[in-house]
């Protein structure tokens, strides 16, 4: 096929952070008096938007208090900050360079759960700025992963038909979204033993590098 556009998830597609951001999560928990682990956090995060899960945290966890997505989200990025000594360790490197070959194919966009600050930031990290077309991040679209509107967004923007995009992506709720747009979904399924759902996944694969840039997309 010959995509008209290559759509990417960013936490735990193109960087490993989703273990680090439920940590930073039980830290932040801990502050506010909540015994709470990375194994019970961790299903409840990935691939979700964070204001979704911010909203969350507060309805599970009343101990939080009357405080803003702004003010957590502060107080979050110091825990994060705290447990990730090297963010660039976190490059999944195959990842990177799957979006850089594909960049010669389509235009490439980023569509996260993540705020769009963090996600510019992330790109730099990784040095693919000049291979991003742009991103769309929490709070720029109306509802988060499993709904399809960030991907269908990222479509129109484009200006394509979303049934010629690709999305790649690493979670249930993010493969949802991609097959709900009516796209061809690339299930990136990196963590042995995770009951992963990909129902409606084009391709599912350990790593991106198995897939033949040039044979799959001319």
């Amino acid at each position: 096929m010959k995509p008209a556009a290559f759509l990417f998830d960013l936490d735990g597609t193109l960087v490993d952070t989703e273990e680090a951001w439920a940590g930073a999560i039980v830290d932040f928990l801990a502050e506010c008096g909540v015994d709470m682990t990375v194994e019970r956090i961790l299903p409840s995060i990935v691939g979700r938007n964070w204001l979704d899960i911010n909203r969350s945290l507060h309805q599970r966890f009343p101990e939080i208090g009357d405080t803003t997505v702004e003010d957590d989200s502060r107080r979050l990025r110091k825990f994060f900050n705290a447990r990730v000594a090297d963010p660039s360790a976190m490059i999944i490197s195959e990842s990177v360079e799957f979006l850089k070959r594909v960049s010669t194919k389509a235009p490439v966009a980023i569509v996260s759960g993540s705020p769009r600050a963090d996600i510019e930031k992330a790109a730099r990290m990784m040095g693919i700025e000049r291979h991003v077309e742009f991103s769309l991040g929490a709070g720029d679209y109306p509802q988060g992963k499993p709904d399809p509107s960030s991907y269908l967004m990222a479509a129109e923007r484009f200006g394509v038909d979303p049934a010629s995009c690709v999305v790649i992506e690493d979670s249930e709720v993010g493969v949802a979204a991609g097959v709900a747009a009516g796209m061809r979904v690339i299930a990136l399924d990196r963590k042995d033993g995770r009951d992963n759902d990909f129902s409606g996944a084009w391709r599912i694969v350990r790593s991106l590098d198995e897939i033949d840039v040039e044979r799959e997309f001319e």
